[in-house]
């Protein structure tokens, strides 16, 4: 294991997206988004040949610098992915794909890659912006059959539900512990976050941020969970004029049955059977999840399986291994080459 990185196989090219959707989105983040675009081994040398593409995308709170963060004795995941294709560490080369590292980050941490009037249009901007700037610029095998999408934790939502919304730019998924199973993943949090609003804020959420910004970030044990609902109000339950909804009231944390069932329409279990047809239509899926998560994004893995089976998809890969909900981006590789495998033309 090398300390530091190491010259590529492949190429990693750095660039921006100046996006028309994001102008002016609510939370008046940047319309101008970083993208990285792997290309691999022999892609410079090899003609008129054309590729696969499999977009990466991140979890809740990530940005697109953080793939370069590096863990002890381990290697990044843009190392990883260069791994994968040039066949180190003794294993076979994947065939060769385009990967595109994809940033839609927003100030709250996220955008569950939906359009929303909470966050802005990052569905849009990732599949009407993003995909043809990509098809434009490299050989891609621009039809939905090689174009697959994967991810972690909100990634692995965004892996999920995009191909279920646009089964016409999609073949392949693969998700790494997606966000799953509403009930058993969210639900969980709503009296956390009710109690640290009481103590700590009045229960306003507007003195919560006001105080997250003027102080390190995550340095209140409660920050995560306040961070992480007020994300996901807005992606799931804003008003057509960005006002946000929470699902729970914040002095007692008891449900408000409109507004989680607002949260429940978004749920990759509950999609998949109104989406029945798209999900048929998918060339590979891959599903994955550690039996500790701290999510229950196991539990949320296998309700999504089963969602699968009754909707006639194909059989997915499916594997619950020996894990937490962090430090797996090891499970990343496998699932690249799993969609590259059958994305191929």
């Amino acid at each position: 294991m090398q300390p530091w990185a190491r010259r590529f196989a492949g190429r990693l090219d750095e660039a921006v997206v100046e996006s028309r959707v994001l102008r002016g989105n609510p939370l008046g983040d940047p319309a101008d988004r970083p993208v990285w675009v792997y290309t691999p081994p022999g892609y410079d040398g090899a003609g008129a040949r054309r590729y696969p593409v499999i977009y990466l995308i991140q979890g809740m709170t990530g940005q697109l610098d953080m793939w370069r963060n590096r863990q002890a004795f381990r290697p990044t995941v843009p190392e990883l992915v260069d791994r994968l294709f040039a066949g180190d560490g003794g294993s076979i080369a994947a065939p060769p794909a385009i990967v595109v590292f994809v940033d839609c980050w927003t100030s709250y941490g996220g955008s569950q890659f939906l359009d929303s009037p909470g966050t802005g249009r990052y569905h849009t901007y990732l599949c009407e912006e993003v995909v043809p700037w990509v098809d434009a610029r490299y050989r891609t095998l621009p039809e939905r059959e090689h174009r697959g999408i994967t991810g972690k934790s909100s990634g692995g939502y965004g892996a999920m539900v995009t191909p279920m919304l646009r089964p016409d730019l999609w073949g392949g998924l693969a998700t790494h512990a997606g966000d799953a199973l509403f009930e058993a993943c969210y639900l969980p949090e709503f009296p956390q976050a009710a109690r640290a609003l009481r103590d700590h804020y009045d229960g306003s959420y507007e003195r919560f941020w006001a105080d997250f910004r003027r102080r390190p970030a995550m340095s209140r044990p409660s920050d995560g969970i306040l961070v992480n609902e007020w994300a996901m109000a807005a992606c799931y339950s804003a008003d057509p004029d960005g006002t946000i909804h929470l699902p729970f009231d914040a002095a007692t944390g008891q449900l408000v049955p409109e507004t989680w069932e607002s949260w429940l329409r978004w749920d990759p279990v509950r999609m998949v059977p109104r989406h029945a047809e798209a999900v048929r239509s998918l060339r590979a899926i891959y599903v994955d999840a550690g039996t500790r998560d701290e999510y229950f994004l196991d539990l949320g893995a296998e309700a999504y399986r089963r969602a699968l089976a009754e909707a006639g998809a194909p059989a997915p890969f499916f594997e619950l291994f020996d894990a937490g909900h962090g430090s797996i981006e090891y499970r990343y590789p496998g699932a690249i080459r799993y969609l590259s495998e059958r994305l191929q033309p």
